[in-house]
């Protein structure tokens, strides 16, 4: 079992890793979470001078990788943001697009659990706004509960109430992001090192 520590820019990211529905996805790849998940506390944190401290955090703990999760925010791409997180000792960045919240956009059987009746969402990733606003205006259209203004009381009940998991949002041909993040852990010869093809590049 190889035993894997992870780096998160935030709150909701930290639930989703620490989600009883991740860490048995994990086992079934041959993976073991190694807790405590490190929380940035923001992406604007996740920078050069501050990554070995994150890393030292690790000192002492059995652990044989480690991973970031970040999002990309406003940033022209994912190179971009990797780039800046690279590190020896850091195994793979995953880079959410355009944030995390793309994500349960992706997971068609979790979102239509939460509007009440199935909805598709053509592209996760290439929201007009941020995938956050895209959420609030699928709450109004569907008049379903809204999302708060928390994020991460929303993401708590993604992930507790509405059943979110990645895998299965990495099966919506239109979220990459997500793919890259369950690849890696389903297939060992992954290439750990994230693409930085013009392929990268970010929708406005």
């Amino acid at each position: 079992m190889v035993k894997v520590g992870f780096i998160v820019e935030g709150d909701c990211e930290k639930i989703i890793i620490e989600s009883p529905q991740f860490k048995q996805f994990l086992l079934s790849c041959g993976f073991e979470l190694v807790t405590p998940v490190i929380n940035a506390a923001g992406g604007g944190n996740l920078l050069p001078r501050n990554i070995q401290a994150y890393l030292d955090r690790f000192n002492g703990l059995d652990v044989d990788q480690i991973c970031v999760l970040t999002d990309l925010e406003d940033e022209p791409s994912i190179s971009v943001v990797t780039q800046r997180i690279c590190h020896a000792n850091i195994q793979v960045v995953f880079v959410a697009v355009k944030a995390l919240e793309a994500w349960f956009l992706a997971d068609t059987a979790a979102l239509s659990t939460w509007l009440g009746q199935t909805h598709v969402e053509a592209l996760p990733e290439q929201t007009p706004a941020k995938p956050w606003d895209r959420l609030k205006d699928l709450a109004a259209q569907y008049g379903c509960r809204g999302t708060g203004t928390s994020k991460v009381q929303f993401a708590k009940r993604m992930v507790k109430h509405y059943g979110f998991r990645v895998e299965a949002a990495a099966t919506h041909s239109e979220c990459p992001s997500v793919q890259q993040l369950c690849g890696y852990f389903q297939n060992s010869s992954v290439v750990s090192t994230p693409s930085t093809s013009d392929e990268d590049i970010a929708f406005d």
